[in-house]
């Protein structure tokens, strides 16, 4: 599993769930796989993002990050979207032995609810050293409650 990833249909408009993602100060509040974000508000690509990581055993770590993608919400063909996407940057991605880049994508049919769906594009020789299951189970976590946070402020 080199490309760790976590879908969820969040019942709340593409623009809120936007909102709830792009306000790092308030990840404390719902999300308890990244429970703080240090960067810039709004994030723009280029912006550097310390993530403050609790894995799923409880272990807590922290990851540098840089902004690469800051896609707003925009209609594309009558599908409303929107990305972001960091890149990794601790010391085995300086070394070149683990690379990483997440993307978080939304997307909403009309009358439909919003698709989240994020993925971690791995590589490098040590990539199991970064332990993709466990990456894809905090992804699963996190998708679950930025659900439920999006569904109650909409």
């Amino acid at each position: 599993m080199a490309h760790p990833r976590a879908r969820i249909e969040i019942d709340a408009p593409l623009d809120t769930v936007w909102a709830v993602m792009l306000d790092v100060d308030a990840y404390g509040e719902w999300n308890p796989f990244l429970f703080k974000a240090e960067c810039a508000s709004p994030p723009k690509p280029g912006d550097p993002i310390t993530l403050h990581v609790r894995w799923p055993n409880g272990k807590v770590t922290t990851s540098p990050e840089r902004i690469h993608l800051v896609e707003h919400p925009a209609d594309v063909d009558g599908v409303r979207r929107a990305t972001l996407a960091y890149d990794y940057e601790g010391l085995p991605s300086k070394l070149g032995l683990v690379k990483g880049r997440r993307y978080q994508r939304l997307t909403q049919e009309p009358g439909g609810p919003t698709v989240y769906d994020t993925v971690e594009e791995f590589s490098g020789p040590l990539v199991k050293l970064a332990g993709p299951a466990r990456v894809e189970a905090g992804f699963k976590v996190h998708a679950e409650s930025l659900k439920s946070r999006a569904e109650s402020t909409a």
